[in-house]
């Protein structure tokens, strides 16, 4: 694990679970930290441990209060802060959607899609100490069926108790659909680069007022803004990987090594030394 105490009192501590894939988790407290709107590519579970966060997401502010559940689907922009003064402390974890899909197959005993949660924010005791005690077991436990054994557990009452019944089915893509993904390719193939908006509409077809309109109804956020998420995404990557940080910068197309950590911790909410020393 890797630490941070920064002034004022706030504090995170994030690490991976090279056992269970990787998987990323985080315990913070936070109190003027406030993450810009991100996307992650799995799911992002946790449970307030005190105070309250707030948070925007599927068009509408949310409140997290102390014992409540939060829940964000892969691919949902979202943002988060304190909604009270005193901040927020919490356990957050970051499955990929496939280990939702096995929770899900498992408990119908058939293959399963991707688990949909319509709720962000949970109302359920149980399902709270639940996700507080696996986070506690993946902290400290050693004891690898522990933490398989609690993950299991926590995620299936998760699917059970509040995911959608039915699967969601999604409409057949439409032109602009399709022009989007095109440029969103363009951005993931590029992202090094220093890519115009003037090149990002003539691969759309679109005019860029046209291009910027329907990208962030699209995607929930700006082209610049979903560019620097790809760049953050690929700098974990390579920080996972054991890179210095001034390299990756470099690599991933920001302008130095300061202007990946402001970027990198209003996305993940540590700075990418502390994401980079966390993956033993």
């Amino acid at each position: 694990m890797a630490n941070e105490h920064p002034a004022g009192g706030e504090h995170a501590v994030f690490w991976r679970d090279r056992d269970l894939g990787n998987l990323e988790l985080l315990h913070a407290n936070y109190i003027r930290h406030r993450f810009v709107p991100h996307i992650h590519d799995g799911f992002a579970i946790g449970v307030i441990e005190a105070g309250a966060e707030q948070f925007d997401y599927r068009h509408a502010r949310h409140v997290a209060p102390m014992g409540s559940v939060v829940v964000i689907n892969p691919g949902e922009p979202h943002t988060g802060s304190a909604a009270t003064d005193g901040g927020w402390r919490y356990r957050m974890l970051y499955p990929a959607s496939e280990l939702l899909q096995d929770a899900a197959s498992q408990l119908a005993d058939r293959p399963h899609g991707i688990p949909f949660f319509p709720e962000p924010v949970i109302d359920d005791a149980t399902l709270a100490h639940e996700i507080a005690q696996l986070h506690r077991a993946l902290e400290r436990s050693d004891d690898r069926l522990e933490r398989e054994s609690r993950l299991l557990l926590a995620f299936g009452r998760l699917v059970q108790r509040h995911a959608e019944a039915c699967p969601i089915i999604l409409p057949t893509p439409t032109h602009d659909d399709q022009a989007i993904q095109r440029v969103r390719s363009l951005l993931h193939d590029r992202y090094n680069e220093r890519v115009t908006l003037a090149e990002l509409a003539e691969g759309a077809g679109f005019s860029p007022f046209h291009l910027l309109r329907l990208f962030h109804a699209r995607v929930g956020l700006p082209p610049h803004a979903y560019l620097t998420q790809v760049r953050v995404h690929r700098a974990k990557e390579l920080l996972a990987h054991g890179l210095a940080v001034a390299k990756v910068a470099a690599l991933v197309g920001f302008t130095d090594q300061s202007h990946l950590t402001r970027h990198f911790k209003r996305i993940v909410g540590v700075p990418p030394g502390v994401y980079r020393a966390a993956r033993a």
